[in-house]
Protein backbone atom coordinates (compact mmCIF):
# COMPACT_ATOMS: atom_id res chain seq x y z
CA UNK A 1 0.00 0.00 0.00
CA UNK A 2 0.97 3.24 -0.64
CA UNK A 3 -0.04 6.03 2.36
CA UNK A 4 0.91 9.49 1.79
CA UNK A 5 -2.12 11.28 3.04
CA UNK A 6 -0.27 14.87 1.95
CA UNK A 7 -2.61 17.79 1.22
CA UNK A 8 -1.20 20.38 -0.68
CA UNK A 9 -1.43 24.12 -0.43
CA UNK A 10 -0.30 26.03 -2.83
CA UNK A 11 -1.32 30.02 -2.00
CA UNK A 12 -1.67 31.82 -5.36
CA UNK A 13 -4.63 33.51 -3.98
CA UNK A 14 -7.44 33.96 -1.70
CA UNK A 15 -10.08 32.34 -3.30
CA UNK A 16 -10.71 28.97 -2.52
CA UNK A 17 -13.06 26.04 -4.73
CA UNK A 18 -16.07 25.04 -3.07
CA UNK A 19 -17.48 28.21 -1.05
CA UNK A 20 -21.04 26.93 -1.48
CA UNK A 21 -20.71 23.39 -0.75
CA UNK A 22 -22.56 23.71 3.03
CA UNK A 23 -23.41 19.96 3.91
CA UNK A 24 -21.41 18.31 1.55
CA UNK A 25 -17.99 17.31 2.89
CA UNK A 26 -16.78 15.01 0.58
CA UNK A 27 -17.35 13.98 -2.65
CA UNK A 28 -16.32 10.81 -4.50
CA UNK A 29 -14.96 10.39 -8.01
CA UNK A 30 -14.55 6.93 -9.77
CA UNK A 31 -13.41 6.52 -12.84
CA UNK A 32 -12.87 3.01 -15.09
CA UNK A 33 -12.86 1.61 -18.13
CA UNK A 34 -11.93 -2.03 -19.64
CA UNK A 35 -12.00 -4.49 -16.39
CA UNK A 36 -13.44 -1.73 -14.07
CA UNK A 37 -17.13 -3.43 -13.63
CA UNK A 38 -16.41 -5.83 -11.32
CA UNK A 39 -13.92 -3.29 -9.15
CA UNK A 40 -17.27 -0.45 -9.06
CA UNK A 41 -19.29 -3.86 -7.79
CA UNK A 42 -16.79 -4.34 -5.20
CA UNK A 43 -16.30 -1.13 -4.14
CA UNK A 44 -20.32 -0.30 -4.13
CA UNK A 45 -20.86 -3.80 -2.16
CA UNK A 46 -18.61 -3.17 0.80
CA UNK A 47 -19.96 0.79 1.10
CA UNK A 48 -22.04 0.98 4.76
CA UNK A 49 -25.58 1.53 3.28
CA UNK A 50 -25.59 4.67 5.31
CA UNK A 51 -22.22 6.07 3.66
CA UNK A 52 -23.13 10.06 3.25
CA UNK A 53 -20.60 11.39 0.59
CA UNK A 54 -21.74 11.31 -2.61
CA UNK A 55 -20.32 8.77 -5.55
CA UNK A 56 -19.97 9.88 -9.45
CA UNK A 57 -18.85 7.17 -11.47
CA UNK A 58 -17.76 7.16 -14.87
CA UNK A 59 -17.44 3.93 -17.07
CA UNK A 60 -16.62 3.88 -20.48
CA UNK A 61 -19.22 2.08 -22.81
CA UNK A 62 -20.28 2.26 -25.59
CA UNK A 63 -22.24 5.70 -27.05
CA UNK A 64 -25.01 2.73 -28.67
CA UNK A 65 -26.05 0.72 -25.44
CA UNK A 66 -28.14 1.37 -22.82
CA UNK A 67 -26.24 1.86 -19.44
CA UNK A 68 -27.19 -0.68 -17.30
CA UNK A 69 -24.61 0.13 -14.27
CA UNK A 70 -27.20 1.44 -12.07
CA UNK A 71 -29.51 -1.63 -12.14
CA UNK A 72 -26.29 -3.43 -11.33
CA UNK A 73 -24.96 -1.46 -8.09
CA UNK A 74 -29.07 -1.31 -6.67
CA UNK A 75 -28.83 -5.43 -6.32
CA UNK A 76 -25.12 -4.84 -4.56
CA UNK A 77 -26.09 -1.95 -2.07
CA UNK A 78 -29.08 0.13 -0.54
CA UNK A 79 -27.45 3.20 -1.46
CA UNK A 80 -29.98 4.29 -4.88
CA UNK A 81 -27.70 4.48 -7.92
CA UNK A 82 -28.77 6.12 -11.27
CA UNK A 83 -28.02 7.92 -13.94
CA UNK A 84 -27.44 11.20 -13.48
CA UNK A 85 -29.53 14.18 -15.08
CA UNK A 86 -28.53 17.90 -16.02
CA UNK A 87 -28.83 19.95 -13.63
CA UNK A 88 -29.37 17.39 -10.88
CA UNK A 89 -28.77 18.82 -7.36
CA UNK A 90 -25.91 16.98 -5.04
CA UNK A 91 -27.69 14.84 -2.49
CA UNK A 92 -25.81 12.64 0.34
CA UNK A 93 -25.87 8.67 0.07
CA UNK A 94 -26.52 8.77 -3.29
CA UNK A 95 -24.79 7.15 -6.25
CA UNK A 96 -24.75 9.67 -9.42
CA UNK A 97 -23.66 7.24 -13.01
CA UNK A 98 -22.71 9.31 -16.40
CA UNK A 99 -25.08 8.56 -19.03
CA UNK A 100 -24.09 6.71 -22.22
CA UNK A 101 -22.73 8.83 -24.52
CA UNK A 102 -22.65 11.84 -22.47
CA UNK A 103 -19.98 13.86 -20.08
CA UNK A 104 -20.70 14.01 -16.44
CA UNK A 105 -19.47 17.26 -14.63
CA UNK A 106 -19.83 18.92 -11.30
CA UNK A 107 -20.68 22.08 -10.54
CA UNK A 108 -21.01 23.63 -7.18
CA UNK A 109 -24.26 22.55 -5.76
CA UNK A 110 -25.17 20.25 -9.19
CA UNK A 111 -24.16 17.64 -11.62
CA UNK A 112 -24.31 18.52 -15.29
CA UNK A 113 -24.81 16.25 -18.02
CA UNK A 114 -23.90 17.14 -21.38
CA UNK A 115 -22.60 15.74 -25.05
CA UNK A 116 -19.25 17.79 -25.51
CA UNK A 117 -16.20 17.25 -27.14
CA UNK A 118 -14.69 13.64 -26.37
CA UNK A 119 -11.38 13.31 -24.48
CA UNK A 120 -9.34 10.35 -24.85
CA UNK A 121 -11.80 9.47 -27.56
CA UNK A 122 -14.34 8.38 -24.86
CA UNK A 123 -17.59 10.27 -23.97
CA UNK A 124 -18.42 10.04 -20.83
CA UNK A 125 -14.63 10.71 -20.02
CA UNK A 126 -13.05 10.07 -16.90
CA UNK A 127 -10.91 13.62 -17.05
CA UNK A 128 -14.07 15.96 -17.28
CA UNK A 129 -15.47 14.73 -14.11
CA UNK A 130 -12.35 14.46 -12.26
CA UNK A 131 -11.42 17.99 -13.07
CA UNK A 132 -14.40 19.79 -12.87
CA UNK A 133 -14.74 18.01 -9.02
CA UNK A 134 -11.37 19.13 -8.42
CA UNK A 135 -12.37 22.73 -9.50
CA UNK A 136 -15.85 23.25 -7.68
CA UNK A 137 -15.10 21.32 -4.11
CA UNK A 138 -11.66 21.76 -4.12
CA UNK A 139 -9.84 19.34 -1.01
CA UNK A 140 -13.10 17.83 -0.09
CA UNK A 141 -12.42 15.61 -3.31
CA UNK A 142 -11.59 11.91 -3.44
CA UNK A 143 -10.76 10.87 -7.22
CA UNK A 144 -10.01 7.21 -7.46
CA UNK A 145 -8.99 5.53 -11.00
CA UNK A 146 -9.55 1.86 -11.39
CA UNK A 147 -9.11 -1.31 -14.21
CA UNK A 148 -8.85 0.18 -17.17
CA UNK A 149 -6.73 0.73 -20.63
CA UNK A 150 -4.39 3.92 -21.68
CA UNK A 151 -4.28 7.03 -19.56
CA UNK A 152 -7.66 8.62 -19.61
CA UNK A 153 -8.04 9.88 -15.45
CA UNK A 154 -4.39 10.86 -15.34
CA UNK A 155 -4.96 14.44 -16.29
CA UNK A 156 -7.93 14.73 -13.85
CA UNK A 157 -6.48 12.93 -10.97
CA UNK A 158 -3.69 15.18 -11.23
CA UNK A 159 -6.06 18.01 -11.21
CA UNK A 160 -7.73 16.80 -7.91
CA UNK A 161 -4.45 16.60 -6.14
CA UNK A 162 -3.17 20.04 -7.44
CA UNK A 163 -6.50 21.07 -5.59
CA UNK A 164 -6.08 19.44 -2.47
CA UNK A 165 -8.10 16.80 -2.69
CA UNK A 166 -7.52 12.99 -1.95
CA UNK A 167 -6.01 10.29 -5.36
CA UNK A 168 -6.11 6.92 -5.16
CA UNK A 169 -5.48 4.00 -7.29
CA UNK A 170 -6.52 0.53 -8.01
CA UNK A 171 -3.37 -1.51 -7.25
CA UNK A 172 -2.25 -2.28 -10.75
CA UNK A 173 -1.70 -6.02 -9.65
CA UNK A 174 -4.98 -6.06 -8.72
CA UNK A 175 -6.72 -4.62 -11.61
CA UNK A 176 -7.63 -7.04 -14.66
CA UNK A 177 -6.33 -4.31 -16.71
CA UNK A 178 -3.64 -1.98 -15.31
CA UNK A 179 -2.76 0.42 -17.54
CA UNK A 180 -5.16 3.45 -16.20
CA UNK A 181 -4.15 2.89 -12.62
CA UNK A 182 -0.14 2.52 -13.28
CA UNK A 183 -0.32 5.57 -15.93
CA UNK A 184 -2.13 7.77 -12.91
CA UNK A 185 1.05 6.66 -10.72
CA UNK A 186 3.57 7.70 -13.07
CA UNK A 187 1.70 10.92 -13.43
CA UNK A 188 0.43 11.94 -10.02
CA UNK A 189 1.82 11.71 -6.53
CA UNK A 190 -0.95 9.22 -5.33
CA UNK A 191 -1.90 9.37 -1.78
CA UNK A 192 -3.33 5.25 -1.91
CA UNK A 193 -2.52 2.33 -4.02
CA UNK A 194 -5.10 -0.54 -2.47
CA UNK A 195 -7.16 -3.56 -3.99
CA UNK A 196 -10.44 -2.67 -4.67
CA UNK A 197 -11.34 -4.97 -2.39
CA UNK A 198 -9.56 -2.53 0.23
CA UNK A 199 -11.13 0.58 -1.30
CA UNK A 200 -14.53 0.76 0.80
CA UNK A 201 -12.69 0.99 3.68
CA UNK A 202 -10.11 3.45 3.06
CA UNK A 203 -13.48 5.69 1.96
CA UNK A 204 -14.80 5.00 5.40
CA UNK A 205 -11.80 6.36 7.01
CA UNK A 206 -10.76 9.00 4.54
CA UNK A 207 -14.46 10.63 4.89
CA UNK A 208 -14.63 10.40 8.84
CA UNK A 209 -11.66 13.49 8.70
CA UNK A 210 -12.17 16.95 7.57
CA UNK A 211 -10.93 18.21 4.63
CA UNK A 212 -7.81 20.20 4.40
CA UNK A 213 -9.95 23.57 4.21
CA UNK A 214 -6.83 25.40 4.87
CA UNK A 215 -5.54 24.28 1.31
CA UNK A 216 -5.57 27.23 -0.51
CA UNK A 217 -5.32 26.32 -4.37
CA UNK A 218 -5.96 28.93 -7.33
CA UNK A 219 -8.89 28.61 -10.01
CA UNK A 220 -6.73 28.50 -13.00
CA UNK A 221 -8.20 29.62 -15.94
CA UNK A 222 -6.93 26.92 -17.89
CA UNK A 223 -9.05 24.32 -15.92
CA UNK A 224 -11.58 26.80 -15.76
CA UNK A 225 -11.94 26.45 -19.59
CA UNK A 226 -11.69 22.68 -20.25
CA UNK A 227 -15.06 22.41 -18.09
CA UNK A 228 -16.41 24.87 -20.27
CA UNK A 229 -15.14 22.94 -23.40
CA UNK A 230 -16.67 19.89 -21.54
CA UNK A 231 -20.12 22.15 -20.57
CA UNK A 232 -20.41 22.40 -24.82
CA UNK A 233 -18.77 25.73 -25.04
CA UNK A 234 -16.34 26.90 -28.29
CA UNK A 235 -13.11 25.33 -27.49
CA UNK A 236 -11.27 28.18 -29.89
CA UNK A 237 -13.11 30.86 -28.33
CA UNK A 238 -11.93 30.03 -25.33
CA UNK A 239 -8.84 30.78 -26.28
CA UNK A 240 -7.40 27.21 -25.41
CA UNK A 241 -4.70 27.56 -27.98
CA UNK A 242 -3.55 29.90 -25.71
CA UNK A 243 -2.16 27.51 -23.19
CA UNK A 244 -0.13 25.68 -25.68
CA UNK A 245 1.34 25.03 -28.95
CA UNK A 246 0.55 23.68 -32.08
CA UNK A 247 1.81 20.89 -33.72
CA UNK A 248 2.12 19.01 -36.93
CA UNK A 249 -0.72 16.05 -35.93
CA UNK A 250 -4.51 16.63 -36.88
CA UNK A 251 -7.36 15.34 -34.69
CA UNK A 252 -8.53 12.04 -35.98
CA UNK A 253 -12.50 13.16 -34.81
CA UNK A 254 -12.35 16.54 -37.13
CA UNK A 255 -9.06 16.82 -38.89
CA UNK A 256 -8.20 20.30 -36.94
CA UNK A 257 -4.45 20.77 -35.80
CA UNK A 258 -4.18 19.32 -32.35
CA UNK A 259 -2.28 21.95 -29.76
CA UNK A 260 -0.03 20.79 -27.55
CA UNK A 261 -0.84 21.28 -23.70
CA UNK A 262 1.40 20.35 -20.81
CA UNK A 263 1.09 20.44 -17.00
CA UNK A 264 4.33 19.58 -15.62
CA UNK A 265 5.46 16.70 -17.48
CA UNK A 266 1.74 15.19 -18.45
CA UNK A 267 1.30 16.02 -22.20
CA UNK A 268 -2.14 16.10 -23.47
CA UNK A 269 -3.68 17.44 -26.51
CA UNK A 270 -6.74 19.44 -27.59
CA UNK A 271 -8.46 20.46 -31.17
CA UNK A 272 -9.97 24.12 -32.42
CA UNK A 273 -12.67 21.99 -30.93
CA UNK A 274 -12.42 20.60 -28.13
CA UNK A 275 -11.45 16.84 -28.75
CA UNK A 276 -8.46 16.02 -26.16
CA UNK A 277 -6.48 13.77 -25.99
CA UNK A 278 -4.12 12.19 -23.64
CA UNK A 279 -0.34 11.04 -24.81
CA UNK A 280 -1.00 7.57 -24.78
CA UNK A 281 -3.95 8.30 -26.79
CA UNK A 282 -2.26 10.31 -29.23
CA UNK A 283 0.52 7.44 -29.78
CA UNK A 284 -2.16 5.57 -30.65
CA UNK A 285 -3.64 7.59 -33.28
CA UNK A 286 0.38 8.27 -34.53
CA UNK A 287 -0.11 4.24 -35.48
Amino acid sequence: MIDQHQQNSTANNNEAPGKATAGIEHIIVIGASSGGLEAIKTIVKNLPPGFSPPVFIVWHMSPDIHGILPQVLNRVNNIYAAHVYDKEPIKPNRIYVAKPDHHLIIEDGSARVTRGPKENRFRPAVDPLFRSAAYAYGSRVIGIILSGALDDGTAGLLTVKRYGGVAVVQDPTDAEVPSMPRNAMREVEVNYAVPAAEIANLLVRLTREKPNENSVVMNDEQTKKEIEIAAEENALQKGIFDYGKLTPYTCPECHGVLSQLKEGNLVRYRCHTGHAYSLDTEKQIER
